[in-house]
């Protein structure tokens, strides 16, 4: 859990969106109870008391930025 807090505040202090691994944000969404379903290349990652769905994608090992700061209204 505290490799999820950490991520959690790099993320919310918008240092490093470009720098944030695709595996690393995946996993953080599956600890937050998000269900997710592959769709080509996409992640689609769900919760029931969630409207928006995310879609995430790889940028090589790298999430992609645009995509990490649609995680910042979650928390």
């Amino acid at each position: 859990m505290a490799k999820s807090y950490k991520l959690i505040q790099k993320i919310l202090q918008s240092r490093a969106d470009a720098s944030i691994g695709f595996e690393e944000l995946r996993s953080l969404l599956k600890s937050l109870g998000f269900a997710e379903r592959t769709c080509d290349s996409h992640q689609i990652c769900r919760r029931a008391d969630i409207e928006e769905r995310l879609n995430l994608q790889r940028d090589g090992a790298k999430a992609k930025p645009y995509q990490v700061r649609q995680v910042v209204p979650l928390f």
